[in-house]
């Protein structure tokens, strides 16, 4: 029996009780997910020079999309299309090798949507038109809600309840919000809301973000998450790609234009996260934030949980051996410690310590990395001195190398950020690499 997309909730949209598991089960099968994954981000510098911010490797053997891939199929939302742009063929490439296992007699897919020019004789112009040139798709699908989703962040979330909530408050629009530290708000676009949830201000990027109520030093921040009503998507879509003075953004046009005027309510993360205790989210746009991320998983208890069997993420799995370790002898030991190394790599007579390797990495004799996020297929030679780096895909480091040792050094050869992280590429090393990535 199908249950009906009508549920009673109370005056504070707050969900009592249990949630009926048949109910969101219902919401995901009426959804259709379409994730954002057109775009360049510059703030990682050179780690995107040939490849889209949501193809950037994370956690060892992942793409950064495969977060928001996962979380839409461990929710049980089938139906998505990825909308790409930017230096786009290596992710395309990854979605059509680790994400064809869906099912097509199902209704089950991931559909490649880049920018095709239906609608006009332009590339996707902003976050809004994006999804405004795929109507006729999302048409097709008939579906009763769209998620519009970021590609680029990091973090497990259960969208089936952010839906259910969505239904419950009668919204049109549910927006997902995060409190972050208020000098890191400009970067998102910051909410105010009222007792109920209901959003009742909201500013993309602002200089000065509004503080949350009794908490001057946190801003509620959006995730970039969006619920629509699909009938009130296709409106706000079609009035705004009319709209000559619109850069066809939601943050900086649609939703600020319907504030006051129709039912827009903010979701908590902490609602719908699926690692209650550490409310893991991640925009990991600058090498320093990317350093820290992978770092971190390197602890004894990260805050990101990779080894939940119950949330699985979900990725292209390649045929790879064992990582290996090699030579047992004083001066000239392989090993690895507080470290994560992925298939395929060999490390031989060297050290590594608190570092992060992906697959098919190999380090030679008396080589040491030491804090370092190491991409796959990198060759480390020996007796090299690798600290706190980044050493992007199939970068050869020669022998004897030292990084992370002398800044100003580094500086004349490499990218060092602010806070002293090295990222290294084949083309600072002169070896000209243009493979994909």
């Amino acid at each position: 029996m199908e249950v009906p997309l009508t549920c009673t909730h109370s005056s504070t949209c707050e969900m009592r009780g249990q949630l009926d598991l048949r109910f969101i089960t219902q919401l995901t099968k009426r959804s259709y997910a379409i994730i954002l994954a057109g775009g360049r981000g510059s703030r990682l510098e050179n780690l995107t020079d040939w490849r889209a911010k949501p193809a950037v490797p994370i956690a060892g053997k992942f793409r950064i999309i495969d977060f928001t891939l996962s979380n839409c199929v461990n929710s049980g939302i089938r139906r998505i299309g990825v909308a790409t742009q930017y230096k786009s063929q290596s992710l395309i490439r990854h979605i059509q090798a680790g994400w064809s296992f869906l099912d097509g007699r199902l209704h089950e897919f991931v559909d490649l949507l880049p920018a095709q020019q239906q609608v006009h004789e332009s590339w996707y112009k902003g976050t809004a038109d994006a999804v405004f040139q795929n109507l006729d798709l999302l048409r097709r699908n008939r579906s009763e809600f769209v998620l519009v989703l970021s590609g680029d962040h990091v973090y497990k979330m259960d969208y089936g309840k952010m839906l259910a909530a969505h239904v419950q408050c009668g919204a049109d629009l549910t927006i997902a919000c995060h409190e972050v530290p208020i000098a890191d708000a400009r970067a998102f676009g910051v909410m105010g809301t009222d007792a109920e949830g209901r959003i009742t201000s909201f500013q993309e990027k602002p200089e000065q973000p509004v503080p949350v109520p009794g908490r001057p030093d946190m801003a509620l921040a959006s995730m970039g998450i969006y619920v629509f009503n699909t009938k009130f998507l296709f409106e706000q879509l079609i009035k705004d790609a009319d709209s000559a003075g619109s850069s066809h953004d939601f943050g900086r046009d649609i939703i600020p234009g319907l504030i006051g005027r129709y039912g827009l309510f903010a979701h908590r993360f902490a609602d719908s996260c699926v690692d209650k205790q550490a409310s893991y989210w991640r925009d990991v746009g600058t090498v320093d934030a990317y350093w820290e991320a992978n770092i971190d998983l390197t602890k004894v208890v990260p805050q990101l949980d990779l080894y939940d069997l119950e949330w699985p993420i979900w990725t292209f799995q390649e045929q790879l051996p064992p990582a290996k370790f090699v030579f047992d002898e004083e001066g000239r030991r392989g090993m690895a410690v507080d470290s994560l190394v992925s298939g395929g790599c060999i490390i031989s007579g060297a050290t590594v310590r608190r570092s992060l390797l992906f697959s098919s990495v190999r380090v030679e004799a008396q080589a040491s990395v030491e804090d370092s996020v190491i991409l796959p297929s990198v060759e480390i030679g020996r007796g090299a001195i690798i600290k706190r780096a980044v050493l992007d895909r199939r970068c050869k480091i020669p022998e004897g190398l030292v990084v992370g040792v002398d800044p100003e050094e580094d500086r004349r050869r490499f990218h060092v950020t602010a806070k002293g992280v090295t990222l290294i590429t084949p083309e600072m090393l002169g070896q000209r690499i243009h493979q994909l990535r």
